[in-house]
């Protein structure tokens, strides 16, 4: 099994934290979107849309997040032998659907000085032009891509779009917050393919500063959140990245790839 990821993305965060919890082999494939690696023509051949992750196995090829996690949970359950009640039951499937709904895009794109999101929009915009004269009979996918860029970019300077996603992300930790004063996890008193979809949002609000305001000042979810990152699967898939100083090592070296390349025109 072959799985299309990079630490940065939320979406991967979610699968992989799902594949370490169930214990399931794959080949790992790193492809930072950030650097432009998501529009290489390699990987734009597998998912016009550029978007991570992509997960395969053999000549199957799923994008969408939630049937990647369900796909890996159905081969644990038949590597196991065990019975369907093995399965994440329709609660944990509607937490699934209700975190999946938030777009974390235009929030965190909002909370990064705009100077360096400003110069990685650049550098991404002439990536896809380069991969577009390279790879003429992908030019369709590849301008669709730089269409939305472009819309990106104006969605970010109408305030309207950015409250919609704050309060849609107020909305969704209240309930969680009251979900978590009744059970230990969403799904009830055990960790659940739920959980492994809330974690990478909640480090996502810590990675942007943002963890006092979202997760500190509401208890329940703060006591969940200290509990989580003991787990494993978190230190593997989100702390090894992004605790601590490693946060820096790990921004940095990225955005120090997009300056240089951007100096010498590499794209």
């Amino acid at each position: 099994m072959q799985f299309y990821h990079h630490p940065y993305s939320l979406d991967s965060q979610k699968v992989r934290l799902a594949l370490e919890e169930k214990g399931i082999d794959y080949t790992s494939h790193h492809v930072n979107p950030i650097t432009g690696k998501n529009m290489d023509s390699s990987f734009f051949t597998k998912n016009p849309s550029g978007k991570l992750p992509v997960f395969q196995n053999g000549a199957h090829i799923i994008f969408d997040t939630i049937e990647m996690i369900q796909y890996i949970e159905r081969i644990a359950v038949v590597s196991a032998g065990a019975d369907e009640n093995s399965f994440s039951n329709r609660e944990v499937v509607e937490w699934m659907q209700k975190i999946q709904e938030w777009n974390p895009k235009f929030f965190t794109l909002s909370h990064i000085p705009e100077k360096y999101r400003l110069a990685v929009s650049k550098f991404i915009r002439r990536v896809v032009i380069a991969r577009m004269a390279e790879s003429p009979d992908l030019a369709s996918a590849y301008h669709r891509k730089l269409k939305e860029a472009y819309e990106t970019e104006d969605k970010l300077k109408n305030p309207e779009v950015l409250k919609r996603s704050k309060e849609h992300l107020i909305r969704l930790l209240e309930e969680v917050e009251t979900k978590l004063s009744e059970t230990s996890y969403l799904g009830g008193e055990e960790f659940s393919m739920a959980d492994a979809m809330l974690i990478p949002v909640l480090a996502r609000l810590v990675l942007l500063n943002l963890e006092d305001e979202y997760i500190s000042s509401r208890p329940n979810i703060a006591e969940y959140w200290i509990m989580v990152q003991q787990r494993p699967s978190y230190k593997k898939v989100i702390g090894k990245y992004f605790n601590g100083w490693r946060r820096y090592k790990t921004l940095i070296k990225t955005w120090c790839f997009v300056r240089f390349r951007s100096l010498l025109r590499k794209f």
